[in-house]
């Protein structure tokens, strides 16, 4: 793991500890962790205003669906970047299928609006804060 991603994850699993912070990878230089749905807004919060890291740029919001992983079916992926020092990272996190609630992070990264609402349109994951959480790709007649 390269310094950079090795500073950042002793830097995360001392703020929010061990526990919170796991499922820790790397993929082509990227970063990876993996968070409680509990730990997304203040995760989000504390990566942004870090006085070093700065990850104030979102670049994607993703849903992804794995049906054989019982208890944590859906998920999100947060691809965040920091312009400044150039690192880019990856923050997963995974809900049960019958109740796919993610808190919205509208309020950080106003970007996250159209990413959160695709989202919500393809895999019904539910974004909670979300200031309109409507269909946006989808016809509003789908049922599925």
């Amino acid at each position: 793991m390269e310094n950079i991603n090795q500073q950042i994850v002793e830097d995360l699993q001392k703020q929010f500890g061990e526990q919170s912070i796991y499922g820790i990878g790397e993929s082509h230089g990227i970063l990876q962790v993996t968070v409680g749905v509990d730990t997304i807004v203040p995760l989000m919060h504390y990566l942004y205003q870090h006085p070093t890291f700065k990850f104030q740029f979102l670049t994607d919001l993703a849903g992804i669906h794995f049906p054989d992983a019982k208890g944590q079916e859906l998920g999100v992926v947060y691809h965040l970047h920091s312009l400044e020092n150039n690192v880019r990272l990856w923050v997963k996190a995974y809900a049960p299928i019958e109740n796919p609630v993610f808190p919205t992070i509208t309020g950080l990264y106003a970007t996250s609006n159209w990413m959160e609402r695709e989202a919500f349109d393809f895999y019904g994951i539910i974004f909670e804060g979300h200031p309109n959480l409507t269909r946006i790709l989808n016809v509003d007649e789908m049922d599925y």
